[in-house]
């Protein structure tokens, strides 16, 4: 349970630091239907949007770090 935990909370914080990095460099109106944030009249990169997975994913990251750890 604790390893697939680990593997799930691993793949979610990978999953949204790239997601950050999408935020942080496409436009809104370039991004796909499905993200919030897509908008096809702004031009403008979503900054507060990629702060915020970039925050959430690394925080995941870090916990998926404690949890794999082993117990002495």
């Amino acid at each position: 349970m604790n390893k697939t935990l680990c593997v799930l909370v691993t793949l979610l914080g990978v999953i949204l630091v790239l997601l950050s990095i999408v935020y942080f460099l496409v436009p809104a109106n370039l991004l796909p239907w499905f993200l919030p944030g897509h908008d096809p009249a702004l031009a403008k990169v979503h900054l507060k949007h990629g702060w915020g997975s970039l925050i959430v994913g690394a925080a995941l990251l870090a916990a998926a770090s404690r949890l794999g750890r082993k117990k002495s």
